[in-house]
């Protein structure tokens, strides 16, 4: 556009003088070429101004098609015709691989270098991070209740796997881990209790702190991060609870607590203990209660997969009674579960004989 105006201006410049003399000896209309202009292009003003903004006449516009009807075909609402390289392209297509020939092979470069970086995750890592602490007041005691969330690096966790605990809570699992670990406790920091000043902010801030360090520090031992003491530090009080709430009935309330418990021993790599058993049991107990059918179904479902290569466990029964129970009412299918019941029965008592999974839910010890 800018060149177009460029070359207007030329040739208006060279024509000047000889514009001059046919002004002096013609009329008023041509005294001023513009109204003139305007006068004889109203009609067509709306169609040029409908489209892209012109700024020639029909005059300039005749003489420019002369000039540049052999040109690069630079009229406005014409795309760029290709050359060189981009050639071979379609008439009025334009594609970036066509303008640049190396373009493809760095989109190449891009995707091959996107699947490797699939393939080669970072290592994850949880994260202890204290969230809130809220002062407790009770008829005779007052104590700091903190709450944890254990979260695992690089990866987005819709629903919180979260714990509560006040600063003896901590203090026993201290004093539980000390006495079997030694040697590795010897180097593991622990905030001393104090006497006065318990409940400021200060204290509270740097308690809390003192408690990330404290999880991050037993959790990055391997012995210690499997032991039964740390592991129930976390998940036991959700599963004392759960048990007591399903025993009375409170179904609602109780999966909550079977659900948290579920996430916890998730974030600690746990899924393949008795504790989750017996979780993913509460869970199957508590949806079916709800008539959330599809939900106790899947619970079944992951359960029997991680006794697949168990030959005989005490939930193996009753988990697979209430797959084939479920899976007739959701309408999936239930011929493995059936053989293996049928299995289960050759080799064992009467199945009727053998707990519910409700009933082994209620009986389980939870100490």
């Amino acid at each position: 556009m800018a060149a177009r105006i460029l070359h207007r201006l030329r040739h208006a410049l060279a024509g000047e003088g000889d514009r001059e003399e046919r002004v002096r000896g013609g009329s008023e209309a041509e005294d001023f070429p513009e109204s003139s202009e305007l006068e004889d292009d109203t009609e067509g003003l709306s169609t040029r101004l409908s489209g892209t903004l012109s700024f020639t006449s029909h005059d300039e516009e005749e003489e420019e098609e002369e000039e540049e009807e052999d040109g690069a075909g630079e009229e406005l609402g014409e795309p760029p015709q290709p050359t060189g390289a981009a050639a071979g392209a379609e008439d009025g297509e334009w594609s970036p691989a066509a303008e640049r020939p190396g373009s493809s092979l760095l989109t190449r470069q891009l995707q091959e270098l996107w699947r490797k970086s699939r393939g080669s995750l970072a290592p994850q890592r949880l994260i202890f991070e204290v969230t809130s602490a809220s002062v407790v007041s009770e008829r005779s005691s007052k104590y700091v209740l903190y709450t944890i969330y254990l979260i695992r690096s690089g990866r987005f966790d819709k629903a919180p796997a979260a714990i509560a605990r006040r600063y003896s809570d901590f203090e026993r699992l201290n004093r539980r881990l000390r006495c079997r670990f030694g040697c590795d406790m010897a180097g593991v920091a622990f905030p001393r209790k104090r006497l006065r000043r318990n409940f400021t902010a200060e204290t509270i801030a740097k308690r809390s702190r003192a408690f990330e360090q404290f999880l991050s520090h037993l959790h990055s031992i391997a012995e210690i991060r499997r032991s039964p003491e740390f592991l129930e530090f976390f998940f036991l009080q959700d599963l004392q609870a759960a048990q007591r709430l399903t025993c009375t009935g409170m179904y609602r309330e109780a999966l909550a607590a079977w659900a948290n418990a579920y996430r916890l021993q998730d974030r600690l790599g746990v899924c393949s203990s008795g504790r989750f058993l017996l979780t993913l049991a509460g869970l199957a107990v508590c949806h079916q209660e709800l008539d959330e059918l599809g939900e106790a179904h899947g619970c079944c479902e992951q359960a029997l997969q991680l006794l697949e290569a168990q030959g005989s466990h005490p939930l193996l029964g009753p988990f697979l009674q209430a797959h084939v129970h479920l899976a007739w009412k959701v309408g999936k299918d239930k011929r493995h579960s059936e053989a293996r019941l049928q299995d289960l029965r050759e080799a064992g008592p009467p199945l009727h004989q053998q707990p519910t999974l409700k009933e082994c839910l209620i009986k389980e010890p939870l100490e």
